[in-house]
């Protein structure tokens, strides 16, 4: 080999080389932007998933990325009523979207993350809005009496119900069903009609909170207010209607010795507040449960970047949901059931002991 070929050589080696390393490089930079897009569009899911299972001020009907890359919502502004301070404001979310704020003597709210704050102030504003739980709440209750009065209306023309009216005759007594057993058929009578509406109205807001699209998709019974307060009504109704026998074994247990009572009592009264604490979390906890997998599920397809998994994904997601059509009947069925039980131990607990 002469000089002329041993650098041509070199040369040709050193280009080689050079370009290799640019593919190279060019291959690091496109799997770096990948991962970065992958870990953009999982903290997306994130958002999705939260955003769908919390409370908000604005109901999303529709929304699309356009060709030049803006994004096309069509969402109903809820009301926003707050007071704070001797100032009143009532308006909609949509003063404030991108930032928007709206002032009132002196105060200038502003809106984060769906929750109204005041700026420059750590309290937060009393908010009594119109959100998409409570709309849903509204639609619950007017399907609520859709039902029954056209049933009862129905009754009123014959007494063989027809229908979807045989169907709500068959819940009604399998709610009766179960104040009777639970509470006793001399006492029942009392408390079955808060049963029935207990039962119907967790049922209808689950059915609600299933469906996918405008105006469902909201997750009432999966929000914990919600459901505390359910459960402080059945607090109310068992302590309110409870014997005297209730009342002596929980502040005194008789029949026991004196330094028992010392560790029994303060037992006996927590467990007083633990069974509808019992309720609340159990509701929220299933129905949150299930709305966050059938999401995820379907968050799988994006989050690995591959079509293949749209199938099973798909798959299972709707086998979940098609379990939670039966879970959301499960769960009220529950709450109901237990509500029964702690009331007929509270009403039937007679004083055995002298």
């Amino acid at each position: 080999m002469n000089m002329k070929q041993f650098v041509l050589s070199l040369l040709m080696s050193l280009a080689i080389f050079s370009i290799s390393e640019k593919a190279m490089a060019q291959e690091e930079a496109v799997a770096d932007s990948v991962a970065v897009e992958a870990e953009e569009e999982a903290i997306d899911m994130n958002e999705l998933i939260g955003h769908h299972i919390s409370d908000s001020h604005t109901w999303n009907i529709f929304s699309n990325k356009k060709a030049d890359g803006e994004e096309f919502e069509i969402k109903i502004h809820l009301p926003v009523m707050a007071y704070y301070k001797g100032s009143f404001i009532f308006t909609t979310s949509a003063s404030f979207e991108n930032g928007g704020t709206v002032e009132k003597n002196g105060n200038v709210f502003y809106m984060e993350h769906d929750k109204l704050h005041v700026k420059g102030s750590e309290d937060k504003p009393f908010d009594f809005s119109i959100t998409r739980n409570v709309v849903s709440m509204m639609m619950s209750c007017a399907l609520l009496l859709l039902v029954f009065v056209g049933a009862a209306r129905s009754y009123k023309k014959s007494p063989v119900p027809r229908g979807g009216n045989s169907l709500v005759e068959m819940v009604v007594l399998f709610v009766k069903d179960i104040a009777d057993d639970q509470i006793g058929k001399e006492k029942s009578g009392k408390f079955t009609n808060y049963l029935l509406t207990l039962f119907f109205f967790i049922w209808f807001n689950n059915l609600i909170g299933l469906i996918p699209f405008f105006p469902g998709g909201s997750n009432l019974s999966g929000n914990i207010s919600f459901t505390a307060i359910l459960a402080i009504f059945t607090f109310i109704v068992t302590n309110w209607n409870g014997t005297k026998g209730y009342w002596k074994h929980n502040l005194t247990v008789p029949g026991v010795p004196a330094l028992m009572k010392v560790i029994l009592i303060p037992v006996e009264i927590i467990s007083m507040f633990t069974k509808p604490f019992t309720l609340l979390i159990r509701l929220f906890a299933n129905i949150t449960g299930g709305h966050i997998l059938v999401l995820s599920l379907f968050s799988v397809i994006f989050i690995v970047h591959s079509y293949a998994m749209a199938v099973p994904s798909v798959l299972l997601a709707f086998l979940i949901f098609t379990l939670e059509l039966i879970f959301g009947a499960l769960q009220a069925y529950i709450f109901t059931l237990l509500s029964a039980l702690y009331i007929g131990l509270a009403v039937n607990q007679e004083d055995h002991h002298e």
